[in-house]
């Protein structure tokens, strides 16, 4: 059993996580070799929706045990990002040595970022699990 306070943690973390990774990874939003890397996903309007999903996760920090379904739907969004990326990583891992060598902060970003996820999807899975015994939520 996770403490409300460590929750709490999480919430913030993973919010931060999304906010900070993105500023960062896509340097304010011009790196051009990660948009292209997958022009879909980390459009410009996707890496902004990644920047509100973090705000999101803050904004239910204190509130989450109360807030069970939000959390499981917070699980199901970092469930679609981890299948995306494997997609991803199975049909360019050939490439991905040259992203590296176009764009050091691309590659590292398009060879963690699924892995990042998997783990706030088990932890948002954690908290539901909590949330959902008798007397929580």
């Amino acid at each position: 059993m996770v403490t409300e306070n460590w929750i709490k943690y999480g919430f913030w973390l993973a919010g931060l996580a999304n906010i900070g990774g993105v500023l960062v990874f896509s340097k304010g939003f011009t790196n051009a070799a990660l948009t292209q890397g997958d022009p879909i996903v980390m459009s410009r309007f996707g890496l902004l929706m990644i920047i509100v999903w973090g705000l999101a996760y803050i904004a239910m920090a204190k509130t989450a045990l109360q807030n069970r379904w939000i959390v499981a739907v917070f699980a199901l969004e970092k469930l679609v990002y981890v299948v995306v990326w494997l997609l991803w990583i199975v049909s360019h891992y050939r490439g991905l040595a040259g992203l590296y060598s176009q764009d050091l902060l691309a590659g590292i970003f398009f060879s963690i970022y699924g892995l990042n996820d998997l783990a706030f999807m088990l932890f948002f899975i954690l908290v539901f699990r909590q949330a959902s015994q008798p007397g929580k939520g």
